[in-house]
């Protein structure tokens, strides 16, 4: 059973493949906004380990997060995610990315459960 309060931080130091110019999402070497955003759903995945049952997993439903401040390459980074709200499949966390110099980004990220087998048949 999924209850709020799960909570999960995963790191990330940013190299060259994450920076908007390698992603396609920008003109400079820094920290892409697609690479932070995947850090926040990343967090979430792991605040949700061991809490879903066999056979079922979570799927992304939507994210609202803003990029605040630009982080260079070799920065360290890290984005945290806490689970504010069960609505049946619905899970909604707040998630935020940090550096050293404080906030770089923040929002919400809406996982739904699912169960694999009957998921995966939608994309035959």
């Amino acid at each position: 059973m999924l209850d709020t309060g799960l909570e999960a931080t995963v790191e990330l130091v940013v190299g060259d493949g994450d920076t908007a110019q390698a992603m396609g999402s920008g003109d400079v070497a820094v920290l892409a906004t697609p690479r932070m955003i995947a850090l926040c759903e990343q967090a979430t995945m792991s605040a949700l380990n061991g809490h879903v049952d066999d056979g079922f997993t979570t799927v992304g439903l939507s994210v609202q997060v803003d990029h605040l401040r630009p982080t260079a390459v070799g920065g360290k980074i890290w984005a945290e995610a806490h689970l504010d709200k069960v609505e049946g499949r619905r899970l909604c966390f707040s998630v935020a990315a940090k550096d050293e110099r404080g906030l770089i980004g923040a929002g919400r990220v809406t996982r739904v459960v699912v169960e694999v087998e009957h998921f995966m048949e939608k994309t035959r």
